[in-house]
């Protein structure tokens, strides 16, 4: 019961601090949404690589499927759900209709998730990573081939309805989720096909079952940010989930530390910022981001945070313990 009071004051601090934001300078806001995004992504994407042990390298396709439905779903259904609701205030009805479009999208991430995870989680290593990689680019081709979407025109007419309130509320909604699983019998089964899926096999542990668990509940939450991130932009197009996305996805999560739900919230800040903060160096800024990586790798191979969590509780005692050592 304690957990959950803090847990909602948390969840209220973080939302008021959110609807400040909103009086920053849109550069820097507009930094603020992407670096939430991201993090829901990162961290969604641990929960695959990280805790579990496996190796995908599809999620841009999980956020692509999530994102192009909630869109659809708001252009050419949004009006029916505001008339539904129009005793309420039209700001409210908008809102309740984005969440409802949200969650729609994040489950068919999730359907899709399962779809693909049951057969391709028999794999192991290389062959799951090729497996994945080929299921986003099939989702990808799929879309461009889709005109009730745009095609390979992109997607154009979305109302910006995402904000920096809603993407705090979703980031904050994803680490609580996953870090009381991962915390909970669910994670410690998990975690024990990442050490050893053989012995955790002969254990008793459904190891199949907890796999495409896990890569079904990345799935949804990256299906949230790709709704997000349409949502922000006003525009999808198939070119923003390539490869490459998915590739830079990983890289928050190696950066941050593979099994660090805190860890991927720094690397998908660092990852994010830092491309802004070279835009001035033009032809040396992809050598700078390169050697940066390669540096930080260098000095931290198993990411800035490790498997290591930041908690309040953690903070709290150095503080304490620090005041200690000076009085």
């Amino acid at each position: 019961m304690k957990r959950n009071i803090l847990t909602l004051i948390a969840l209220i601090i973080l939302l008021v601090l959110a609807r400040l934001s909103q009086g920053l300078n849109p550069y820097f806001y507009q930094i603020l949404i992407f670096w939430g995004i991201n993090s829901i992504l990162a961290m969604s994407l641990n929960l695959i690589n990280g805790f579990t042990g496996q190796f995908s390298i599809g999620h841009a396709g999980f956020m692509a499927a999530g994102g192009y439905l909630s869109a659809a779903l708001t252009i050419y259904h949004g009006d029916k759900i505001i008339k539904l609701l129009s005793f309420m205030p039209e700001s409210i009805s908008k809102n309740i209709a984005f969440f409802i479009f949200l969650i729609a999208g994040g489950l068919f991430s999730a359907l899709l998730g399962i779809i693909i995870g049951i057969p391709t989680l028999r794999l192991k290593g290389d062959y799951l990573a090729i497996a994945t990689l080929g299921f986003g680019e099939i989702i990808r081709v799929i879309i461009y081939n889709m005109d009730v979407v745009g095609g390979a025109r992109g997607f154009p007419g979305i109302p910006q309805l995402t904000n920096s309130v809603w993407v705090m509320f979703w980031a904050f909604i994803c680490f609580i989720v996953l870090y009381r699983m991962i915390n909970s019998s669910h994670g410690r089964a998990i975690i024990s096909i990442r050490e050893d899926e053989t012995a955790s096999e002969a254990m008793g542990v459904n190891t199949t079952y907890y796999k495409v668990l896990a890569f079904s509940i990345g799935a949804f939450f990256a299906g949230v940010a790709g709704g997000l991130f349409g949502h922000y932009l006003m525009l999808l197009h198939p070119a923003s989930f390539t490869f490459m996305r998915s590739v830079e996805i990983l890289l928050m999560i190696v950066l941050g530390g593979l099994g660090s739900l805190t860890g991927s919230i720094i690397g998908a800040f660092v990852l994010t910022v830092l491309p802004e903060a070279l835009r001035g160096f033009s032809s040396l800024r992809l050598i700078i981001y390169s050697l940066t990586l390669i540096v930080l790798m260098l000095i931290r191979p198993t990411g800035l945070m490790g498997n290591k969590e930041i908690s309040f509780g953690s903070i709290v005692r150095k503080l304490n313990k620090r005041i200690g050592n000076v009085r």
